[in-house]
């Protein structure tokens, strides 16, 4: 069994207009809500055994303050330059990828691809947004990260900063 959490980026920048796209930091909002969100997912008991990330400024801030609030340590997350907005196609490759030792996994990337991500992992679930900072979590019945394209894909849940109940 494996279990991954998509989780977008928390609200970026965009007041730098001398910064390339790549390199766009955390606004205030984000910088307010990714640890929100990092903490209630700590609430919930989960703690992933790997964290793997675009390497884009605002990404990779967000998966620091995620493994910041749970213990895990930020030299270990892996980066991978093929989730810089990454088509569907692509997030199932980089998905293969995963090491197979880590049960769970938290995936930290862009829209598009991440929505269209989320939608492609039920049959049942559909969103409009994966809203910034929002975590999408799926339950995978597969030995190999390499099968789960095919598995059979169970929802967990879906929680965003603005989510109220």
């Amino acid at each position: 069994m494996k279990t991954i959490y998509i989780i977008r980026h928390a609200k970026s920048s965009w007041a730098d207009h001398f910064l390339s796209d790549f390199e766009r930091t955390l606004n205030a909002r984000g910088r307010q809500d990714a640890p929100m969100m990092a903490e209630r997912f700590k609430q919930r008991g989960i703690k992933p055994d790997g964290f793997v990330s675009s390497p884009a400024m605002r990404a990779k801030t967000t998966a620091e303050i995620f493994a910041s609030t749970l213990g895990y340590p930020s030299g270990d997350i892996t980066y991978v330059n093929e989730l810089y907005h990454a088509t569907l196609s692509t997030l199932w490759t980089v998905i293969s990828w995963f090491n197979d030792a880590q049960n769970s996994v938290a995936l930290f990337g862009h829209n598009p691809g991440l929505t269209d991500l989320a939608n492609s992992m039920t049959e049942t679930i559909r969103i409009d947004n994966l809203p910034t900072c929002g975590i999408f979590a799926v339950q995978i019945e597969c030995t190999s990260w390499a099968e789960v394209e095919h598995a059979h894909r169970e929802f967990l849940f879906f929680d965003y900063p603005k989510r109220t109940d």
